[in-house]
């Protein structure tokens, strides 16, 4: 089965799966239709209990539903692969045993999201001071499992795997020689490998997107903007800082053409820049930027040429992406988790599990809010008219499949 994610068509056509951080375009938007707006006794689907801890998003495909575990007695990171009709548990493996790494306080043992082509779901954990990234059939049996480097950071491991064509590609930016790595889907062969300049941690999963009329790979990180071929690892571009430290994920507005991007340590930045840019471009290809509504850890959102985005902190602000006009703001209390979007709404879910569904444009405009009761660190997932949630205990599914029959 070949894999092409879908930014390669023009339009979707069929229900479309939610195969890694962020979803099928890396942006946290969904093209289906028929999500709820809240969490009420008839539209929560199911909530299944999950084993140990993490913060790694849910990824879905088909009928599955996968994530991972950390289980701190046990010193094991596990894969889980759940029904998507009930949530019962379907298997759980054993991917990692090692010592636990230090970590700060509002990170976890298994942050990194998992991604999968519909065949295989690949992961990514650190053992002590080595990266190990793993891939497992639908089944549960280990296909291969590869080490591709150090990884230094006091504030432990988040590095998501992402993928693109044959390639499953993983950043490891961090506090020494940082380099990010494309493996084959099918063996785990290195295909390339990318040194990364300036030597400091940063979490950030890239952008792949076609931009200016080429397919780009845009990454965060390491005090500085760099764009690379994703086919090869060629460097396109590359811009200094705004700032040291990196986890909010960029995004690309369509309608204005901008890449955008948030940085938030120590100094805070949002930034819009024209993504059709050679070599150095730190001078001459930023549109504007701004130091209010910056977020370090949320990734913003993109939807029909609003930027949304929300500060750790929990203030919620809606941008004119093309400008950089701040339409409006909202106090929503502190978040990590990402916004997601859907049929024209944004969706915010703050860290006490306070979900909000917003309509973007020129005024605040709520359409649902709705608890979940549990504290929400990880972003959401959504699919075929379905939003999944991780809460500090729980796996949430929140509405009715629409398209339970759609092709593959």
């Amino acid at each position: 089965m070949r894999f092409v994610l879908p930014f390669l068509f023009a339009a979707t056509l069929h229900a479309e799966n939610w195969p890694q951080w962020r979803g099928p375009r890396l942006d946290g938007t969904s093209q289906d239709r028929g999500f709820p707006m809240e969490l009420t006794e008839k539209t929560l689907a199911w909530k299944a209990e999950l084993p140990g801890e993490g913060h790694a998003s849910p990824i879905v495909w088909g009928d599955h539903v996968f994530t991972v575990a950390s289980l701190p007695e046990e010193q094991a990171r596990v894969l889980l692969c759940l029904d998507r009709a009930t949530g019962k548990v379907q298997w759980q493996k054993e991917v990692l045993k090692t010592g636990l790494e230090g970590k700060h306080r509002l990170n976890s043992h298994a942050s990194s999201t998992p991604a999968t082509d519909g065949e295989k779901v690949f992961t990514a954990f650190l053992d002590q001071m080595e990266v190990v990234v793993s891939a497992h059939d639908f089944s549960g049996k280990q296909v291969w499992q590869v080490r591709p480097g150090t990884f230094a950071s006091k504030h432990g491991f988040c590095s998501s795997p992402i993928l693109f064509e044959d390639k499953v590609i993983v950043n490891c930016d961090h506090d020494g020689p940082g380099y990010m790595v494309a493996f084959s889907r099918a063996d785990g062969r290195e295909l390339w490998r990318i040194q990364r300049p300036n030597q400091t941690r940063s979490y950030c999963v890239p952008l792949i997107r076609e931009m200016a009329g080429r397919t780009q790979m845009v990454l965060t990180g390491t005090k500085c903007v760099t764009s690379y071929d994703p086919r090869d690892g060629r460097l396109l571009w590359m811009m200094d800082g705004p700032t040291e430290q990196f986890v909010a994920s960029p995004v690309f507005d369509e309608k204005s053409g901008l890449l955008l991007l948030s940085g938030g340590f120590p100094e805070h930045h949002i930034l819009a820049i024209r993504p059709d840019g050679a070599g150095d471009v730190t001078n001459t290809h930023i549109k504007w930027r701004t130091n209010k509504g910056v977020s370090y850890v949320p990734s913003p959102i993109c939807e029909k040429g609003w930027l949304l985005i929300v500060s750790d902190s929990g203030i919620g602000h809606c941008f004119d992406a093309k400008t950089g006009e701040i339409v409006w703001e909202e106090r929503m209390k502190e978040h990590h988790a990402s916004l997601v979007s859907a049929e024209g709404r944004v969706y915010f879910i703050n860290d006490f599990g306070l979900m909000r569904s917003v309509k973007p444009g020129k005024k605040y405009d709520l359409l649902a809010e709705s608890e979940l009761d549990e504290k929400v660190y990880a972003s959401p997932a959504m699919s075929e008219g379905q939003i999944f949630v991780r809460g500090s205990k729980h796996l949430f599914c929140i509405g009715k499949r629409t398209a339970a029959t759609a092709a593959r």
